[in-house]
């Protein structure tokens, strides 16, 4: 079978994909997020099945790549935790999608 140097540079073509999204956690993070206009801490939780912990450290992430906004609020005296992809989150998601999509047409099948 003869090799198709396209198939080659696309997959090499992985190498250059955002890391931040990449990583499984904050892809799922991203995902949900995507989805709904806002989203609180305690429903990334449920919805990702992330530890508060590592929920946390992955939004910090995030949040440092201007991908994810965070308001923290009391009500009551409880701490609540609103998140929201920011315009440059939505742009970074949509050009990891399409740039996987192009990655997987690529391939024979």
């Amino acid at each position: 079978m003869p090799e198709d140097p396209t198939i080659g540079e696309g997959l090499r073509s992985l190498t250059d994909v955002d890391k931040t999204i990449h990583e499984p956690a904050r892809l799922m993070i991203l995902a949900n997020l995507y989805a709904v206009e806002s989203a609180d801490f305690l429903f990334l939780r449920r919805q990702t099945g992330l530890t508060a912990g590592n929920l946390s450290s992955h939004l910090s992430k995030l949040e440092s790549a201007g991908y994810v906004s965070v308001n923290k609020e009391f009500l009551g005296r409880k701490p609540h935790t609103i998140l929201r992809l920011t315009e440059r989150g939505r742009r970074a998601f949509d050009d990891y999608r399409n740039r996987l999509r192009d990655i997987v047409e690529i391939l024979p099948g």
